[in-house]
């Protein structure tokens, strides 16, 4: 089912060239599938997984043999002077000075070698290899708390399209509503039931309810624009969200959340992690004090001669070759090992009372989401009713102005009330998602729903 929807919204891309505007009708889900895997943020979160599994590689690769192959062609223009004392049994007394100078060399020579290194004992390479493997556990919480972090936005995002939408339908509705009252005001006026003033009124509200309405046009398009920015969808295609605010906000559901106790949060996997990534460096540090041995070798042939074509003769080459082990014995550096280890020591504590922190925060996270919830819900049932209440008054008022037994004020003003309360139960329904999302964040369950 993933698969189609994600090939239905690249053909949607491939096609944008084609056509002026492509159209993507979403769901909730589909939107947040389609963020994870094309918002640059967790983009950016896969690949820093891969950097580490890469320098997971690049740290395995210091303990495996290391060979080397070496080529050299040389030319003197001058061969370099060696000075010898004018001295028996080698000096001759007669030449003047008591230095003779020698030439040692020929003017070209070349060599090929080849060498290799294999690292026997280095402490630190083990717990450095140990740390990178640690760090690639970091980049895959990283990139889950980069995918949650998309979720929280794509919902929020996507909701405020919603309650946009809804707004557009409600003031349409409203303005729909006025237009038949002041059609019904004009005739009156004009058969001499009405007043001039009445159709005034009536016409002051229609235009009030005009301008929302076009206001809300507006709103809903930039919260489009936001959530395809928020999704990583390129601008040129079209939305067409196909659930409503009622579809993703049933009271069963987000009674069952308040129920929930919730599970281990990103963020302290993380913490976590660093912990262990900052007690790696630490026996790094700690292992600086012990001795490394490298077990060195190379073989190599070199050739000479006076003239550039008999350099390469076979007569004119030798070969050499070495074999040894060398251990390094760290001795004094000046303590800055041990300031490493100190500063490495400060920071666990910082990193734990960090912890200590975050436990008692995300605590608190919990029981504010969890009351603002209940506090939403309660303003919801309020808000439902009021808008009952104020759809009833209108009615009234409606029948009473048009039977004659009351005043078109008395409509503009149920009119106004009936306005005022639907943008309300609007509103107590959007926050009442929004306290869901934060909810479901704060228990750490913000993904649970699209693990189904």
């Amino acid at each position: 089912m993933k698969k189609s929807f994600f090939t239905l919204l690249i053909l949607f891309v491939a096609c944008s060239a084609m056509q002026a505007q492509e159209v993507a009708q979403l769901t909730l889900n589909e939107s947040i599938l389609y963020a994870i895997e094309n918002n640059y943020v967790t983009k950016n979160a896969r690949l820093e997984t891969l950097i580490s599994k890469a320098t997971v590689k690049e740290t395995t690769a210091l303990g495996l043999p290391q060979i080397d192959g070496s080529f050299n062609l040389d030319y003197n223009p001058k061969i370099p002077v060696v000075f010898l004392p004018n001295e028996p049994p080698f000096g001759d007394p007669s030449v003047p000075g008591d230095v003779i100078p020698a030439r040692f060399g020929v003017s070209y020579s070349s060599g090929l070698g080849v060498t290799v290194s294999q690292m026997i004992f280095d402490g630190s390479f083990f717990i450095g290899l140990r740390a990178a493997k640690t760090l690639t556990q970091l980049t895959d919480f990283d990139l889950v708390k980069a995918e949650n972090d998309v979720v929280e936005n794509v919902k929020k995002a996507y909701f405020g399209v919603l309650v946009n939408q809804e707004r557009i339908r409600l003031a349409e509705s409203n303005l729909s509503r006025i237009d038949s009252l002041l059609k019904e005001t004009k005739a009156l006026n004009e058969a001499g039931f009405a007043e001039k003033i009445e159709v005034s009124r009536i016409q002051v509200q229609r235009n009030n309810t005009y301008s929302q309405v076009e206001r809300s046009r507006t709103a809903w398009e930039i919260s489009k624009e936001l959530l395809k920015i928020q999704m990583g969808m390129p601008l040129t295609i079209d939305i067409v969200i196909t659930e409503t605010l009622q579809d993703l906000n049933p009271r069963e559901s987000l009674i069952q959340l308040l129920a929930e106790e919730g599970e281990n949060r990103i963020e302290l996997d993380q913490l976590n992690t660093q912990i262990e990534l900052e007690h790696y460096d630490l026996k790094y540090n700690t292992s600086q004090y012990m001795p490394t041995i490298d077990f060195n070798g190379n073989i190599r042939r070199s050739g000479a001669g006076n003239e550039l074509n008999t350099v390469f003769d076979k007569v004119n080459w030798f070969s050499s070759s070495l074999l040894g082990v060398s251990m390094q014995i760290p001795i004094f550096d000046g303590l800055a090992k041990s300031a490493r280890i100190q500063k490495n020591r400060y920071t666990i504590s910082q990193l734990e009372n960090q912890r200590f922190y975050l436990n008692d925060s995300f605590k608190n996270e919990i029981f504010s989401a969890k009351a603002s919830l209940k506090n939403d819900l309660n303003i919801l049932d309020v808000q439902r009713e009021n808008l009952e209440l104020a759809q009833e008054v209108f009615d009234i008022a409606k029948i009473k102005y048009q039977e004659g037994i009351g005043s078109n004020l008395e409509v503009i003003d149920a009119d106004g009330a009936l306005t005022e309360a639907e943008i309300n139960y609007l509103a107590a329904l959007y926050d009442g998602l929004i306290s869901k999302v934060n909810l479901e964040k704060a228990l750490g369950l913000l993904k649970a729903d699209l693990n189904d």
